[in-house]
Formats: structure tokens, C-alpha cells, sequence
């Protein structure tokens, strides 16, 4: 027999993947008066049943991230949400691999032509580098659009 504690934290973890650090915070906002030692045990128990994932939940965030994010701002994310340093280096080559196609797209769905001037250009900088991308990656394609338009 499950605990409630235990199945408030299935019920949550039914929706989307937590980092243990997610689901601590977010189940100790629950309850004020819960002890930090149930908290760890019901933890603990879940992980290792296999339901409580900090690579899954890694995946998951960099999945839905990926399309609109930069690596640095995804990495950023992950570091809020307790996600282990070991598990980020784990996905960084991936991340970077993918990062110019993604800088693109989102470059290109939001202004969709080169700028034409440099208060555009910095604009369009600004808003890439909100986003998480790194300056060359931005420089990179800024100058593919501006070779496109050519």
C-alpha cells in the first residue's frame, strides 16, 4: 500500500518527468509539515523503482527546449531544476551539434530576413542571445542570412 505522499508524487510524475529536486520542492510546498527524512525515504523509494528519473526528466527538458533555446539556456534550466552536472556533460555534444540548425529556425521564424542595418542587426543579436545562443553561433547565422539574401 502507497502512502499519500507516494501518490501525490505518482500523480505529478504521471503528467511529466521531475527532477528530484522538482518533485522535493514541489511536494514539500504541499505539505509545510513534512518532515525532510519522509520526504528523502519516499524519494529514494520511487528511484529506485525506476519511476523517479534525472535522465528522463534531462531529456524531456532538452527535448521541449530545443527548439527555441539556445545550449546556454538550456543548460541554465537544467542547473535550476537540480539536474547533476555529470548528466549536462552528458548531453552538451548533442546540444552543440544541433545548435546552428536551431538557432536558424528560430532566427528565421521570427525576423526572416537579414538585417539591413546595424540597429537591426544589434536587435537581432539581442534577441539570439536571449534565447541562449552563444555569439558565434548568432555571427554564423547572421552572415548565412545576409549570404542568402545576396
Amino acid at each position: 500500500m502507497r502512502s499519500a505522499l507516494e501518490m501525490r508524487a505518482l500523480r505529478y510524475l504521471a503528467r511529466r518527468e521531475y527532477s528530484r529536486l522538482e518533485l522535493e520542492r514541489k511536494l514539500s510546498a504541499h505539505d509545510r509539515s513534512l518532515a525532510p527524512a519522509i520526504l528523502a525515504e519516499v524519494l529514494d523509494k520511487l528511484e529506485c523503482e525506476g519511476v523517479l528519473s534525472t535522465e528522463r526528466a534531462a531529456e524531456q527538458i532538452i527535448r521541449s527546449s530545443r527548439a527555441r533555446f539556445g545550449s546556454r539556456r538550456i543548460i541554465h534550466a537544467l542547473k535550476e531544476k537540480g539536474i547533476d552536472a555529470a548528466c549536462i556533460q552528458e548531453a552538451l555534444p548533442s546540444l552543440k551539434e544541433t545548435e546552428q540548425g536551431a538557432a536558424f529556425a528560430v532566427w528565421q521564424k521570427k525576423f526572416a530576413k537579414s538585417p539591413e542595418s546595424k540597429e537591426e542587426w544589434g536587435k537581432q543579436m539581442r534577441f539570439m542571445m536571449n534565447r541562449g545562443f552563444s555569439i558565434d553561433v548568432i555571427r554564423h547565422v547572421l552572415s548565412r542570412a545576409c549570404e542568402e539574401n545576396e
